[in-house]
This record gives C-alpha cells, sequence and structure tokens, in this order.
C-alpha cells in the first residue's frame, strides 16, 4: 500500500514538472513572438516534449496560457503586499502596475488576448474570470490601503482598464526608445490617475 502511494505522488509530482516546463516554454516564446505566432507545436518543441504530450496537461491552448496566469498571480500578489507594507502612495502604485506590465510581456499578451476575444472554452473561461476577479480583488485592497485612498474612489475595473489600454497603445509606439516610451507611458497614467481623483472629488 505504502509502495502504490509513493509511485503515485512521484507520478504527481513528475506531472507537476512537465507542466511547469511546459508552462516555462510558453512563456519564453513571448519574449520571441507575438501570441497568435505561437502554436501548440511551437510550445513542445521549446519544451523538449512531443506536440501530443501536452495535450495531456493542457486540453487547448487557451487553458495552457490561462494557467500560465495563474502562476503569474502569485508573484504579482508578493509585489502589491510589499507596497501595502512599504504604505506607497496612489502614484506609486500606478507606476508599479504599468511598469509591471512593460516588464511582463508574456503575461501581458495573454491578459490581452482573453481580454480581446471573448470565446474561450468554457473551463478556460472560467478559470480566466476567476483570475480577473483576484487580481482585481489585489489591486482594490492595494488601492484601499495607501494614505490618501479615501480621495480615490475610482472604480477598480475602469482605473486598471485604463492603465492596461495605455500600456497596449504606447509599448510599441515607433521611433522611440525603450526609455522614452515608458517614460511616456508613466505620465499617461498619472494623467488618468489624478483626472480621474480630481472629477470624483467634485461629483
Amino acid at each position: 500500500m505504502g509502495d502504490k502511494s509513493t509511485f503515485k505522488q512521484l507520478r504527481e509530482d513528475e506531472r507537476e514538472v512537465r507542466k511547469r516546463l511546459i508552462i516555462k516554454a510558453a512563456k519564453e516564446l513571448f519574449e520571441e513572438k507575438s501570441f497568435h505566432e505561437i502554436g501548440m507545436r511551437d510550445i513542445a518543441v521549446k519544451a523538449g516534449v512531443s506536440a501530443a504530450s501536452i495535450y495531456r496537461y493542457f486540453p487547448s491552448r487557451d487553458d495552457l496560457f490561462v494557467e500560465a496566469l495563474i502562476q503569474d498571480i502569485n508573484e504579482i500578489e508578493e509585489r502589491f503586499q510589499q507596497r501595502l507594507e512599504h504604505r506607497d502612495t496612489i502614484e506609486d502604485i500606478t507606476l508599479a502596475v504599468v511598469d509591471y506590465m512593460i516588464d511582463n510581456e508574456a503575461t501581458f499578451q495573454m491578459m490581452c488576448h482573453f481580454m480581446i476575444r471573448g470565446e474561450l472554452n468554457p473551463q478556460a473561461l472560467k478559470k480566466f474570470n476567476g483570475v480577473q476577479r483576484y487580481f482585481l480583488n489585489m489591486f482594490d485592497k492595494l488601492v484601499k490601503g495607501t494614505e490618501g485612498s479615501g480621495k480615490l474612489r475610482l472604480n477598480t475595473q475602469a482605473f486598471f482598464a485604463s492603465l492596461a489600454g495605455i500600456v497596449l497603445t504606447f509599448r510599441n509606439y515607433p521611433g522611440r526608445t525603450a526609455e522614452e516610451k515608458r517614460k511616456a507611458i508613466h505620465k499617461l497614467a498619472l494623467i488618468i490617475m489624478r483626472q480621474g481623483t480630481d472629477a470624483l472629488d467634485k461629483a
């Protein structure tokens, strides 16, 4: 009985290792190609596994990318927690959010893919909706825990959507260096944050 339990545990551990390997390969590909250029076969080659074996772990590409997003949530949560502990301002948090989107190309591409498409398979859609709610709940807690947050009565979803839109629009702006694009995004993000705060204070 003990041997069977040990064998089962080893198989489960092996399965998790393979899943993490496949997710890692998919995210690395985002540094080389755009989302729509990446197929399951590309991911299989990058991970060093057969294309058929990927489907044992992930029924579709969407399922794979949702799992990758879930993995990223842990890192995002740690960063948010640090912001709360340091009592960062709304400005600091706004810039931290857009910096994360800029610096984590794979995560940002997956988020945009799911937000734009909308017609995911039911299992992937359910998981993505859960990820989205969890992320927005974290962001909401973070904003509420900052100094002056009582004045910022912006809807969390509208605020986050505005920041994502700014990054999406200007992250590949032609004719500018990476640093110039980041500075422009920072400036626009702070304008959105301040205008929203002013408008709500006057309401």
